[in-house]
């Protein structure tokens, strides 16, 4: 007789497993997957670590070893105190420009990175910034803008706002983008340089920014991209050069 024809898959044995993951890893993976699936809402707390430990089955030890590890991911933080606990954290574009906060500070510190290398992307962000701002801003975008850059006008260069304002202003700029990641990366960035504090801010380098601020807000209110364009490297490129300056000084 003629043996019958092979039907399973002749390239090898059907596969049918997967890696077994250690205890910790589990535990993470699964805190991990009911964050993402929204099961545990940004804010909620986990029950009580002895709790966890009696539902996954495993020690104190190794849960909070998953802990720390879904900590490091910026998925939940621990609040310490008689109240405190395990808590999820916000899971959004917000979230994302912590991490990228975070991290850039961290490398920034370290020297692993120095603050030319972050101000030049910053400065490529901010340009499709502004042109997006430009076509996607909305009435009230457009007026909190124009309140950022009036309450600048107002202020000395020793006023302790001037920072807060500066930050605000190019921020605002990337939420009205209306690109959420966008927003994130540069808010994350304008925060890790901060300008105004590597500034020499005299009265004459505050005002020459607040008119490049209003040029930029004009090219916004009158949708034109390519003269938002032309603002924000006028004015950024103006920025580094007073910063490399007074940091050499």
């Amino acid at each position: 007789m003629t043996a019958p024809m092979q039907t399973e898959n002749e390239s090898g044995p059907k596969i049918i497993g997967r890696t077994v993951l250690r205890p910790r890893q589990q535990v993470e993976e699964t805190i991990k997957a009911a964050i993402l699936a929204g099961d545990l809402k940004s804010g909620e707390m986990l029950p009580p670590e002895a709790e966890l430990a009696r539902q996954f089955n495993v020690s104190r030890s190794t849960l909070r070893e998953a802990l720390r590890s879904l900590s490091t991911q910026n998925l939940i933080t621990k609040v310490p105190g008689a109240r405190g606990g395990n808590f999820v954290q916000s899971v959004d574009y917000h979230s994302l420009g912590n991490v990228v906060i975070e991290s850039v500070n961290n490398l920034l510190a370290l020297g692993s990175i120095d603050f030319d290398e972050v101000a030049e992307v910053r400065q490529q962000l901010e340009v499709p910034s502004v042109r997006l701002a430009a076509v996607n801003h909305t009435s009230d975008d457009l007026e909190s803008l124009k309140a950022i850059v009036a309450k600048q006008k107002a202020a000395t260069v020793e006023d302790p706002s001037i920072p807060d304002l500066d930050r605000d202003f190019h921020t605002l700029i990337a939420q009205a983008s209306g690109n959420r990641v966008l927003a994130s990366f540069v808010a994350a960035l304008h925060h890790a340089t901060e300008p105004v504090h590597y500034l020499d801010l005299s009265p004459e380098v505050g005002r020459e920014t607040v008119k490049q601020h209003q040029a930029i807000v004009r090219a916004i209110d009158n949708q034109d991209p390519d003269a938002g364009e032309e603002a924000i490297v006028r004015h950024l490129t103006y920025l580094r050069k007073h910063i490399t300056a007074h940091r050499a000084r």
